[in-house]
């Protein structure tokens, strides 16, 4: 990404902005109701940030999200990382 805006961003975050869009992609193409896919955003979700998430919490994201099925709320997820 050539783009100055973008690349001071990844220098600040230290993330990727291609996978940052490939990860905006996924959620804005995924059915939330599977509980697949859920999982698979929210272990990219995790990588991405540098936040491990353990077993537990991560069960508890997925079911709270898929209960849901409508969207991604990332404020809650945000909230269940601490």
């Amino acid at each position: 990404m050539q783009n100055p805006f973008f690349k001071q961003i990844e220098n600040k975050t230290g993330v990727n902005m291609e996978e940052i869009f490939a990860l905006a992609n996924a959620i804005q193409y995924a059915d939330f109701k599977n509980e697949k896919q859920v999982r698979k955003i929210v272990q990219r979700v995790s990588k991405l940030a540098n936040k491990p998430v353990s077993k537990e919490l991560e069960e508890s994201i997925v079911k709270s999200i898929v209960q849901d099925g409508k969207s991604l709320d990332l404020s809650k997820i945000q909230k269940m990382l601490g």
